[in-house]
């Protein structure tokens, strides 16, 4: 007999439900997680973006030097 042909008690019906709920709330989680950080990865390539082009606008200024009083 295979392990699918016994009879299973509640207990182990339980048991297995309460796994295969864990397993997808699991996957659900990971999921977010790798959702959340393309999302982190996608702000700081922004925000990278920005900073350069701040500091190549600032570079192409001429610097003004003030004289010494």
């Amino acid at each position: 007999m295979s392990k699918t042909a016994k009879s299973q008690t509640p207990e182990q019906i339980a048991r297995a439900e309460k796994q295969r709920v864990a397993r997808i709330e699991g996957e659900k989680a990971l999921a977010e997680v790798a959702r959340e950080a393309v999302a982190v990865r996608q702000n700081m390539a922004r925000l990278r973006a920005l900073r350069l082009a701040r500091e190549a606008e600032e570079a192409a200024k001429p610097v003004l030097k003030r004289a010494k009083a």
